[in-house]
């Protein structure tokens, strides 16, 4: 004989919990900062809806794109990727022993620690197009201005993450070569760094490719690139030409994404 359980009232889970009050206060905070700052920002659905029209006139202004002027172009992207590939080389070479002295318990040497430290948040703390106005005015007008500016960001990305990606490495082998007797300095280049390598290549491809997006940027305060032709290109309302520099950048920015994707899925597969 088969009982069977008497049906009685379902009941709905819940989706979400009741918030607590100190919970709702501070959802009601955040919302709050929310209206402040789309008030603070001019924030205007109205706006933005009347811009539209405007927006399609320089799409349609803008195409087909020009190609008068489409060797001159290429050399001044590639002075651009240039001014990339090198700025990102002399940061990642600067950061290293900021990113070593940073590490926490690497070296035991506190009092140069927090300089370090206070260099790396500096560098990543002012925009790299604040680098660029300064060193415009160091060294005149130019790629090298440019340079030096993703030079001194590059520095400030790489020196964190190269710090943290040692933080984190296993500490066994570094402890194993201290207990013989080897020295500190000498344990951080024979078993932190090369327990780190891989990490140090991937946070160095993606500063390559944040240089290459920075360095068109660069190019419209006179630091050199294909963004002083882009800036001319808009000034002079020449909108065709304007839409061939916007592809060409394009093109160079995903090239650069997508052989950098490559190389860091290489080493993650070699791991």
């Amino acid at each position: 004989m088969a009982f069977t359980a008497e049906p009685g009232p379902r009941r709905v889970p819940q989706r979400f919990a009741r918030p607590s009050a100190l919970a709702f206060l501070a959802y009601a905070f955040g919302v709050a900062v929310v209206v402040w700052a789309a008030n603070g920002a001019e924030w205007s659905f109205g706006e933005l809806a009347t811009g539209l029209p405007a927006l399609a006139d320089f799409f349609s202004r803008a195409w087909p794109p020009s190609l008068d002027r489409f060797g001159s172009l290429s050399r001044a992207l590639i002075e651009t990727f240039q001014m990339a590939i090198i700025g990102t080389l002399v940061g990642v070479i600067l950061s290293l022993p900021l990113a070593i002295f940073s590490a926490r318990g690497l070296t035991g040497l506190q009092f140069l620690a927090w300089p370090a430290r206070a260099l790396v948040a500096l560098f990543r703390t002012v925009p790299d197009l604040v680098w660029a106005l300064i060193f415009v005015i160091a060294v005149g007008l130019g790629p090298f201005a440019g340079t030096l500016a993703l030079a001194i960001d590059t520095a400030g990305f790489c020196g964190r993450f190269f710090a943290e990606a040692m933080e984190d490495v296993d500490k066994g082998p570094a402890d194993s070569l201290r207990a013989q007797g080897v020295r500190r300095f000498d344990t951080i280049f024979c078993a932190t760094i090369p327990a780190a390598l891989p990490a140090f290549v991937t946070t160095s491809l993606f500063a390559l490719e944040k240089s290459t997006r920075s360095s068109v940027i660069l190019g419209l305060v006179g630091a050199g690139g294909i963004g002083l032709e882009l800036k001319v290109a808009m000034d002079l309302f020449n909108y065709q030409r304007a839409a061939t520099i916007i592809l060409m950048i394009f093109v160079l920015v995903v090239a650069v994404e997508q052989a950098g994707g490559l190389v860091r899925r290489r080493i993650i597969k070699d791991q």
